[in-house]
């Protein structure tokens, strides 16, 4: 099997993201003012979305939707099992478990150190991060398993056209019910038609066109050239948000240790859920593997924009989502190696694994 590397960025996502987060407290500290006028700009008056950061996730999430050919749905009965069984744990359970956790820990184990209004807002913020399966992520942790590039493809094609219909009335539920939070469904339908249709719409119509008239040579280029512009905005996104939560994160940093917990138990449970059940309905190790990681990562770009526009930039729930963007690589890269250290319980009839060919 070839050997499965990471790009530069991806590898070491987690230290640009702490940099960025050093930037950021560093700006709102000794630039205060600047970042105040930078939160009051809003995209349409009254639409609690701020400005800038709507601007730097079009650019980050436009270059993803541009990847996905909405066309492979069509062949979405060439997997079923593995579709049914990662779709499931996507939005039947994955959402509805952090719900729970964040509320033991959160407002039962934690309450004592945090208090109850942080309390319900980092539950609203890991609910929202969990509500949303990842749709750029994947394909890394889908080519370093060496996972079926089909059926990866037609499963984010499948989970973008269901967060637009099930992300919002997803998140009132939940939110409104475990954390008792208001969520106004106006601002939760605006969210999700900027964040959502708008980007998706757009990569839709352009990746048509692109390949109608230019070519799938000429295309695949362009999403190389694309590529820098997505990281450039993800990073200034992320310095805008820790900007906006500099207060929150040098007065809280032993908050930031406690909303990881709950995080990491839904990854390794959710991954756990849907690698067992393939196993036990013999699906293949290529399309088991990608679906675990699938069943497990977040669409962390939608749930920061989400949270800061119902929240505000420099609310709990906005923290709560940003902490999941510090945890997912590395925690994404433990289960990229124990899906393929167990490629042989899938694959070998004496189930003996050798060592794992994912190099990082």
């Amino acid at each position: 099997m070839n050997e499965r590397r990471m790009s530069l960025f991806d590898r070491y996502l987690t230290l640009w993201v702490a940099l960025c987060m050093v930037i950021g407290v560093a700006v709102g500290k000794f630039a205060p003012d600047l970042v105040q006028r930078l939160r009051a700009i809003e995209f349409g008056e009254g639409s609690q979305i701020n400005g800038p950061i709507a601007i730097l996730i079009w650019l980050m999430i436009y270059p993803m939707m541009l990847k996905v050919d909405f066309s492979s749905v069509l062949n979405a009965g060439k997997n079923p099992k593995g579709l049914a069984i990662t779709g499931a744990v996507n939005w039947m359970v994955k959402p509805f478990s952090m719900a729970l956790l964040g509320f033991f820990f959160f407002q039962v184990l934690f309450l004592p150190w945090i208090g109850a209004e942080l309390a319900a807002q980092y539950t609203a913020g890991v609910i929202i991060l969990a509500a949303a399966p990842c749709t750029a992520m994947v394909f890394v942790w889908s080519y370093l398993v060496d996972g079926d590039a089909g059926y990866t493809l037609v499963q984010v094609a499948l989970n973008d056209l269901l967060m637009l219909v099930l992300f919002a009335p997803i998140v009132q539920l939940l939110v409104v019910g475990a954390s008792n939070l208001s969520v106004p469904f106006a601002v939760l339908f605006y969210s999700v038609l900027v964040f959502i249709v708008i980007p998706l719409s757009a990569g839709v119509f352009t990746r048509t066109v692109l390949l109608r008239t230019k070519g799938r040579a000429w295309f695949e280029g362009f999403l190389k050239r694309l590529h820098p512009v997505a990281i450039s905005a993800l990073l200034l996104t992320l310095v805008l948000i820790f900007a906006f939560q500099a207060d929150n994160l040098t007065s809280r940093l032993f908050h930031v240790a406690l909303i990881a917990v709950p995080i990491l138990i839904q990854v390794y449970f959710n991954s756990s859920l849907v690698y067992l059940a393939m196993k036990f309905f013999r699906v293949p190790h290529n399309i088991a593997a990608p679906g675990a990681l699938i069943g497990a990562s977040n669409f962390f770009e939608l749930a920061v924009a989400t949270s800061i526009t119902l929240f505000g930039p420099d609310s709990g729930a906005a923290l709560a989502t940003v902490v999941g963007v510090l945890v997912e690589v590395p925690v994404m890269l433990s289960v990229v190696k124990l899906t393929t250290a167990t490629r042989c319980w899938y694959e070998c009839p004496g189930g003996t694994c050798g060592e794992s060919s994912a190099t990082f």
